[in-house]
């Protein structure tokens, strides 16, 4: 199956999801993960259309970035962030989705150098082993809150990856259930970052406006980035 072919397999299957739940399926924004694959596929998936790229890991976000410059993509960080890392991850991603902890909201707020806010996410953990990326369910309000007294951060919503042992709209209902609770403390953070290329259409049902989707689109990754 060809890219185009399987850019449009996906985007019928967010459709049919998002009739299914009721909803508009224009308010679904579909992120290509292209993890491991050249800046080629990047320009290959602009285009078919693709205005929405995620990348996992910082260097080959600024990488892709660089040699794509003249590109009109939006750059989603999604990966695990380390703080020595905030100036670069600043710099090169229009959307942070993993802001799991109040210091590296400080330190993305301390690299700003253009007074341009930078749209972040509360990464929420929804198992219980701490080892895992995101804050814990009961602590996401307060870094929310965080978040929010940083005058550079723009809090736009919550991010979540469902666990592998648990059924995705169980995981997915009690994201939505964070997710109404910070937007109570901030009504324009509304975005939902869940569903990866196995259970996305479940996150639709639960409410998503961001989809994570892979290898169903870009095909296999590449061994090595």
């Amino acid at each position: 199956m060809t890219l185009s072919a399987r850019l449009s397999a996906i985007d019928e299957r967010i459709a049919d999801a998002a009739r299914r739940a009721g909803r508009d399926p224009g308010e679904i924004t579909r992120i290509v993960v292209t993890k491991f694959h050249p800046a080629s596929l990047v320009r290959e998936l602009h285009e078919l259309g693709v205005t929405d790229v995620g990348e996992n890991r910082q260097q080959e976000m600024t990488a892709k970035r660089a040699a794509l410059e003249k590109l009109d993509v939006r750059w989603h960080f999604i990966g695990q962030a380390q703080t020595n890392k905030a100036a670069s991850i600043r710099r090169d991603a229009d959307v942070v989705h993993s802001v799991d902890r109040a210091k590296l909201a400080d330190a993305l707020h301390r690299a700003d150098a253009d007074g341009h806010p930078l749209d972040v996410l509360v990464q929420v953990n929804l198992t219980e082993d701490a080892a895992r990326g995101g804050s814990a369910v009961s602590e996401a309000e307060s870094l929310a809150e965080h978040v929010l007294a940083l005058p550079s951060l723009r809090l736009r919503g919550v991010m979540a990856v469902a666990p592998l042992d648990e059924e995705p709209s169980r995981a997915f209902a009690r994201l939505r259930d964070v997710a109404d609770r910070i937007r109570a403390l901030a009504p324009e953070a509304a975005w939902i970052s869940a569903g990866m290329t196995g259970d996305f259409e479940a996150a639709i049902d639960a409410g998503a406006t961001h989809l994570r989707i892979g290898s169903a689109i870009t095909g296999p990754r590449p061994d090595r980035g």
